[in-house]
């Protein structure tokens, strides 16, 4: 066989593919659930890969009042922002940001292991998470995936 007839295929915007997918956080851990969430959103897990394209998958989770922290992370994990005023470093718990908004600790967990730059920025667009078993996307007919699969 001619090697040299082999050709790298790139990706780009107008031959990516992308799925809708649906996982299911109940009784899933934190950082595992965010590892392989942000993994379908790059678009890592498929064969045409490109790193500088947007060639991963829109991700629906729910059930995300349903997660879980290992050891002692509900207390010790903290969340820092900052409102710009001197002195103006808040805090919060993991226990606290999860009674006020479970959806905002898998987003900020995701949000994290993306690249951080426009490409990170556009792929976040692609992350969808809800509390209950409710969503909005059901006109996209997700595809239910297991996050057990994924490796």
């Amino acid at each position: 066989m001619n090697t040299l007839s082999y050709k790298t295929v790139s990706a780009n915007k107008n031959t990516v593919n992308k799925e809708w997918l649906l996982v299911d956080a109940d009784g899933q851990t934190l950082g595992r659930l965010a590892s392989k969430v942000a993994k379908l959103i790059r678009g890592k897990h498929k064969t045409n890969y490109t790193p500088h394209v947007d060639c991963g998958d829109n991700v629906v989770v729910i059930n995300a009042d349903k997660i879980k922290l290992t050891g002692n992370k509900w207390d010790a994990k903290t969340y820092v922002r900052h409102t710009g005023y001197p002195g103006g470093q808040r805090t919060l718990s993991a226990s606290e940001m999860f009674s006020k908004e479970p959806a905002r600790l898998i987003q900020k967990a995701v949000k994290g292991m993306l690249p951080k730059n426009r490409l990170g920025s556009a792929l976040y667009k692609n992350l969808y998470v809800y509390e209950g078993t409710e969503h909005k996307q059901q006109a996209q007919n997700p595809k239910s995936i297991n996050l057990n699969d994924i490796k």
